[in-house]
């Protein structure tokens, strides 16, 4: 179902005797990008430029889920790797996608599509591995545990899996040792603990990692990079407080976005597209919106859809470069993928 609705409100006076000065609100239609399942809910995840979106599709009130793609207005199940459970992270330029999914044996296996066909792309010798993300060269980054049972960051290119290392952390130490991010100039961020058992954002590239910042308080974490180097992520501040970021190089300041709900609340920034806006969720007493930041604002994309149009937008996960953001939300009460277009 979409729903469309221009409400684009531009404010325009007269200013001394010549002047006009006006401003614009983006505002945004919904698609529900419907699910696979009778009895289905979607969520999704990421969308390229073309406007095709993946991401996850299962039953209500089971652990079911199967990989989508969303392709011309119609959403289309990839399964998964043999078990019950399957998500689609990151979309590519050519429609390639990757994710993550059990096995026939109930393992989480890291994969790449080619065509409908998921392909898994093996480990680091632990025998697990997750996909986060994928660029438009097919370089994928995620984690995976290796042979003495650690996670660490990983880049997936030329057909197998490098490890990328970590900040130092222990041996052992769990899944916060994550690449979450890559952009085309095989620039990747994401999380690791360093030796004193703190977690950083971090950017790695040409074979090197570096610990980035904080807002600060004592940890970081890195979700996404442009095509530019900007990342975003999530930055503990003085107050305890955690709220996102963009930083525009590995040693720059972390840039907070601020908040709309309330000073305390928790603000992830998910997502970047190559002009800088970021999409995200923010919580703030048990509520759950998706936001979006953009000219030097934070927004709830709550505020930015039709009235009355029965959703509540949850989570933004995905954003393109025309602006069109995907994440997950309720549609008169059921939980739905969405897909914003901006009006």
């Amino acid at each position: 179902m979409k729903s469309t609705f221009r409400l684009l409100t531009i404010l325009c006076g007269l200013w001394l005797s010549t002047s006009i000065l006006c401003f614009s609100q983006t505002s945004y239609s919904v698609t529900d990008l419907g699910v696979i399942n009778t009895n289905g809910y979607s969520v999704a995840k990421a969308i390229n430029l073309n406007g095709e979106v993946t991401g996850a599709g299962g039953v209500n009130g089971s652990n079911l889920s199967e990989v989508f793609r969303y392709s011309g207005g119609t959403m289309s199940s990839l399964g998964t790797l043999g078990g019950e459970s399957g998500v689609g992270n990151g979309i590519n330029l050519s429609g390639q996608i990757a994710g993550y999914s059990q096995d026939y044996v109930g393992t989480y296996r890291a994969f790449i599509t080619s065509g409908d066909t998921l392909l898994d792309i093996g480990d680091l010798g632990g025998g697990s591995a997750v996909a986060y993300a994928i660029n438009d060269g097919g370089q994928v980054v995620g984690s995976a545990v290796t042979s003495d049972g650690s996670n660490h960051p990983f880049v997936y290119a030329n057909g197998r899996m490098f490890d990328l290392g970590t900040l130092g952390s222990p041996k052992g130490t769990d899944w916060w040792n994550s690449a979450q991010g890559i952009n085309n100039s095989l620039m990747v961020t994401g999380t690791s603990y360093d030796a004193q058992g703190n977690f950083f954002a971090f950017l790695w590239h040409n074979g090197k990692m570096v610990k980035m910042g904080t807002l600060g308080g004592p940890w970081s974490q890195g979700y996404a990079i442009n095509n530019k180097g900007q990342v975003t992520g999530l930055g503990y501040t003085t107050n305890g407080s955690a709220h996102a970021f963009i930083a525009n190089c590995a040693t720059c300041a972390l840039k907070d976005l601020g908040t709309f709900a309330g000073s305390t609340s928790t603000v992830w920034g998910f997502a970047i597209n190559d002009s800088g806006v970021v999409v995200g969720q923010s919580t703030f007493q048990n509520t759950y919106h998706a936001f979006v930041y953009s000219g030097g604002k934070i927004k709830d994309l709550n505020n930015m859809i039709p009235a009355g149009s029965g959703w509540v937008l949850i989570q933004a996960s995905g954003i393109n470069s025309a602006g069109q953001i995907v994440g997950m939300g309720t549609h008169n009460g059921q939980t739905r993928g969405f897909l914003l277009t901006p009006q």
